[in-house]
């Protein structure tokens, strides 16, 4: 499939490339400050609910500009027979690891940014200002003792980021799962680190295909016995599969949207998947996105193939913001996101596809959650748009 997607989609936007990938100029001067809204501390979550499916679900109705406050198994109430379900089936790496720069002994941390081959990682390194190109690190254990694991930094690129090669093994990804920490995200604080709950919990049920530095939150409430019952009321369940990694959670540093440029994420579609997309956009049915990750492969792979999927990997940048319209997503499953991250944008473009009114109503429904009381975050709660 290729490198997919541009920085900007809108329903009239002038085509156009840059670096090689498609793209849509934006007609209009959106600002990162329009998405921030006030969030007491107390409400980002810290922990998981006792059990995935005991989240709080806030239904958005986008027609009546109107909420309802429900429970996450009140989903089921939502769909239809011959409704199309799509997540993201990535799993998530333990992605976080500790070690000491060879030579000084100073203690290094590093978390996976994305991989270029065989024991061959882009990452991000903490503290990394002095550490330049030879720099060998030595990685701990769980327990913080030594072991032949060694990194060797390459090169290091204008965003700071490091090429590590890591040597002292054959397979670094299946030595990665027993050294490594789940990458929680810093607002969720832990004194001793990652516990094995978060280990669990920090994962969907369905994960499958390794590569992600972060969670697709909105799959976390989801149980065995629900997705059951989802299939049992006549609703087809497909995965695809996008590598959370800084195209996702990257802060927007820019003062206007259309100068934010998304860093690259991998996403693959199956057959199974872009056969069951193309047969529910023919006859109708709804396409319903678990996550705003499944939301950008499907509109990435839709705006290159004149709205049709075909599978295939690729790469995205695609960056949905109002006023951007979507061919496939018909109703978005997602959590609730920080203020003026690119999730928010993508979630407001989607109250309002093709207009601008879309940010009003999300932060009308964050504002309802805070009185409520709802839980944010990645740990949090859910929101149901249709």
């Amino acid at each position: 499939m290729g490198d997919t997607v541009g920085q900007t989609i809108v329903p009239h936007g002038q085509r156009s490339g840059r670096n090689g990938l498609t793209s849509y100029t934006l007609l209009s001067d959106v600002r990162t400050a329009d998405f921030h809204y006030d969030l007491p501390p107390e409400l980002i979550a810290q922990s998981p609910a006792l059990a995935r499916d005991q989240s709080r679900l806030l239904v958005v109705h986008r027609d009546s500009k109107s909420f309802e406050h429900r429970r996450f198994p009140d989903l089921l109430d939502y769909l239809r027979p011959g409704d199309l379900l799509v997540a993201n089936d990535s799993k998530v790496l333990p992605a976080r690891l500790r070690g000491v720069k060879l030579g000084t002994q100073g203690a290094i941390e590093i978390l996976l940014v994305e991989e270029n081959g065989p024991n061959d990682w882009w990452v991000l390194l903490r503290p990394g200002k002095r550490v330049r190109a030879g720099t060998l690190i030595q990685f701990n254990g769980p327990q913080g003792s030594p072991t032949n694991l060694r990194g060797r930094v390459l090169a290091k690129n204008d965003q700071g980021h490091c090429r590590l090669l890591f040597e002292g093994v054959r397979d670094f990804n299946a030595l990665v799962e027993s050294l490594g920490e789940t990458p929680l995200p810093p607002y969720i604080e832990r004194a001793q680190g990652p516990s094995e709950t978060d280990r669990s919990r920090y994962q969907t049920v369905y994960a499958r295909a390794p590569g992600s530095v972060a969670a697709p939150t909105a799959g976390l409430h989801f149980t065995p016995a629900i997705l059951s019952r989802i299939e049992a009321q006549g609703v087809e369940l497909r995965y695809v599969t996008l590598h959370v990694g800084l195209g996702t959670f990257a802060p927007v540093k820019a003062e206007l949207l259309r100068d934010h440029v998304m860093h690259p994420e991998r996403f693959e579609v199956s057959v199974e998947t872009s056969t069951a997309v193309n047969s529910a956009l023919e006859n109708g049915r709804r396409v319903i996105a678990v996550g705003t990750t499944s939301v950008r492969v499907l509109e990435s792979v839709a705006l290159e193939n004149r709205g049709r999927l075909v599978p295939g990997p690729g790469k995205t940048r695609l960056f949905l913001y109002p006023p951007a319209e979507f061919r496939v997503v018909s109703a978005l499953l997602t959590n609730f996101h920080l203020p003026e991250s690119t999730l928010l944008m993508l979630v407001s473009a989607f109250a309002a596809p093709g207009q601008k009114g879309g940010r009003e109503l999300v932060l009308e429904a964050y504002g309802q959650a805070v009185k409520e009381r709802y839980r944010f975050f990645s740990y949090g709660d859910a929101m149901l748009l249709l």
